[in-house]
Parts: structure tokens; sequence; C-alpha cells
């Protein structure tokens, strides 16, 4: 009953156009009557316990990174790096934006940014070099989810904190899974690029792909920092934020010099505003976290999996396939915050790996921003490309088809996430 409850008051709640983190709270509300423990204070606290969190500072410092690398030209040079790498392939604007995907990825940790960013400069590019543009902004939505598996990773962060798994091991264990991503991109792309009529790129010289090289070194000495300062214990994740933050505005005002401090108002805004979003969702989400632990949800889901608790491998498809019919209706992080602590007493009860099953976990969530009818960065590569959403949709099947293999063969075989995790750990 207390599940239905909350379900239907969350639809209900996100039908009448609510954004998400006012209709968590509204059906935190909900619940609080039914099970007849409404308090004001009660509430107050536990929103405001939901956002207080020191790992959970790392968010707007990597907010404001990806705010500045756009700003201060860093992203554009990754972009012209790997067009001078492969754009002379058949296809090649298309390996370009996988490439750029996972440079980029390592470098913001958010998908929509990733998405705008890459879209920006290579659409019109695209356009006008005579690819189909539903198939483009698909690759390039499918390429811009690599960006939640990779070091920097805001989910990553969110779910570490929701869980209360390692954060510096989720950025390390997603390392291999976000560069299989790319390769399945990859594969699929050849696929459906081999009838693309365009004509290749000219290839670049040797000189020209090594001044793209020594243009880009500072934009690409950023995962290098953070990662490898996280690896030798320097800093934490939440401190490697902010030297991400810091070495970015560092390099867009000192070493390009093309962020003025006129621009630097803008780019602080448009940070916060994006930082204001995430963290209201996640202290909303921590009313509903509470509630759930309280109704005992979690008992009642462990119930139901109970069946399947002997068969790690069963009980991951049957939790994926939740997920994956979950993220056709809802965001990635209210997905990372509704279903965490319901799915975490499970798995662990099962003997799953948490931070394995972390990985698949917003794997399978960045997957569903691809997936309609919701599809956020599907809405956002659409929107850049001036193109309609069901052209976008249609064009992105094959790549979130490459997308649902990768997650069903990383499923199958742990190995494939913990061997490489172990090895770089």
């Amino acid at each position: 009953m207390t599940v239905t409850i909350f379900v239907v008051s969350l639809l209900a709640a996100m039908a009448l156009g609510m954004p998400i983190a006012f209709a968590l709270l509204a059906s935190g509300i909900v619940m609080m009557l039914a099970m007849g423990q409404f308090d004001p204070q009660i509430l107050a606290q536990n929103l405001v316990g939901g956002a207080d969190s020191f790992p959970l500072l790392a968010v707007p410092f990597f907010m404001l990174a990806g705010e500045v690398m756009t700003a201060g030209g860093l992203s554009r040079r990754i972009v012209a790096l790997a067009v001078a790498l492969c754009g002379h392939f058949r296809g090649g604007l298309g390996y370009v934006a996988i490439a750029a995907a996972v440079l980029m990825a390592s470098m913001s940790g958010s998908a929509v940014a990733d998405t705008a960013a890459i879209g920006a400069i290579l659409i019109p590019m695209m356009r006008q070099g005579g690819y189909q543009l539903g198939r483009a902004s698909g690759l390039i939505a499918s390429g811009g989810i690599i960006a939640p598996m990779m070091p920097l990773s805001i989910p990553f962060i969110v779910f570490g904190v929701t869980s209360g798994v390692s954060i510096g091991k989720l950025f390390v264990a997603g390392i291999v899974p976000g560069l299989l991503m790319a390769v399945a991109l990859v594969v699929a792309w050849w696929f459906v690029a081999r009838n693309e009529q365009v004509e290749p790129m000219p290839r670049a010289s040797l000189r020209e792909a090594l001044r793209a090289f020594v243009d880009g070194f500072w934009a690409l000495l950023v995962p290098v920092i953070v990662l490898g300062g996280i690896k030798a214990g320097v800093f934490t994740p939440t401190e490697a934020a902010v030297v991400a933050a810091v070495y970015s505005l560092f390099i867009s005002m000192v070493v390009y010099r093309e962020l003025k401090p006129s621009q630097l108002y803008g780019v602080f805004l448009a940070a916060g505003k994006m930082t204001a979003v995430v963290m209201f969702l996640v202290a909303a989400a921590g009313v509903s976290a509470w509630l759930i632990t309280i109704a005992d949800l979690p008992m009642m889901v462990a119930d139901l999996l109970q069946p399947f608790v002997d068969s790690k491998i069963l009980l991951m498809l049957i939790i994926m396939l939740i997920v994956v019919a979950v993220g056709t209706a809802l965001d990635l992080l209210p997905t990372i915050l509704i279903l965490t602590p319901v799915l975490m007493p499970i798995v662990k009860q099962a003997g799953i790996d948490p931070v394995y099953f972390g990985v698949l976990f917003i794997l399978n969530n960045a997957i569903g921003l691809i997936t309609p009818p919701v599809g956020t960065v599907l809405n956002v590569i659409s929107g850049v490309a001036k193109i309609p959403l069901d052209e976008t949709i249609r064009g992105a099947i094959p790549f979130l088809i490459a997308h649902l293999l990768l997650l069903l063969l990383l499923t199958l075989f742990p190995a494939l996430v913990m061997v490489p995790m172990r090895w770089f750990l």
C-alpha cells in the first residue's frame, strides 16, 4: 500500500507539471500524511540534511569547471584535435563526435553539457558536409551519455553520497565501461555510416595534427591531473573538483586568454543555476529517502526479489530491466535518488559488489537519457540541431541498441568491470 501511495502521488504530481524536486516533496508529504507522521519540522530537517554533505561540494565545482571549459575554448580545442586525428575517414565527423565525447567526458561529468558543447560545434559542420542530421544528432546524443561513466561524473558523486560507496572507486571502475561505450558507438556508426553519401574531410598533415595536439595539450591535462591526484592520494574527489575548476579558470584566462574577466559573472551564474537545480533535487530526495526507510520499502522490494537472490546474474538482469523501464519516464538524477536506497539493501544481501552495481546502475540511467519519451539529452541535441525530436529519436535507435547490448554484456560478465578496477587500484 505504501509503495502504491508513493508511486501514484509522485506520478500525479509530475502529471500536473510539477518539477521533479517539488513532485518528490509532494509525494513525501502525502506519504507522511498516510503514515500519520506529518511534521513540518521533520520535513525541514530532512530537506536540509539531504543536501548537507561534504562530498556534494564537488557538484558546484565540477559544474563551474564545465562552464569554464566551454567559455574558455577548451571544448573547441578538444573537438579540433579529434577532427585532426579521425576527420578523414568515411563518415569521419561521426568518429570525431565519438572521440570528442570521450575526451570531453573526462573533463565535465555532465551529459547535457557535453552534448550541447559538441553539438554546437559539430552539427553545423555535419550539415554542411551533407550528413543525415537525425542520425548525426542521435550519435552525438549517444556519445554525450559517456560523461556519467567517466571520472568527474556528477551521477557517480550523487550515487556515492546516497549509497555510501567510495566515489574514488566508482570513478576508477567507470573508466573501462565508458571506453567500451565509445567502442560500441564506433561499431554502430561504422555499420550505419557505410551508406552516408558524404565526402571525407582532407587528411590532416602530421604538422597540423601536432599543432592541434599542442593547442589542446593544456585541456587534455584536466583528467590527468584529477585522476592522478585521486589515485596518488593527493586529494579527494571533492577536492579534485576544486582543482579542476581552478585549473580550468587559469588555463582559460592566462594561457588561452579566451575567457575575459567581464565574462566571469555569466559563467559563475550559469554554474550556480545548474548547481541549484541539482542540489534542490538532492535535498528533496533526502525527504523521500528518509520516508522510504521509515516505511520499510527496501524490505518490501527485497521480499519481491527474494527468489532471485541466490543467482547474482539473474538478480542483476531483473534490476537492470526495472531501471530501464523507470529510465524511460524519469531523468537520471531523480532515478538515482529514488531507487538507490530501495535497491542497495537487496544488492548487499545478494553479495553483489556495490561498486560494480553502481557502475551498471549509472550506465543504465545514462542510457535513459536517450530513451524516449523523456530522453533529456535527445531534447537538448534536437534544440541544438533545430530538427524535430522524432527525427533525432529515429537516428539514435542504432546507438541505443549498441548501449543496451553493452549493458547486457557487462551484466553477464562482471569481470569486465571488476578486473580493470582492481588493476587500476
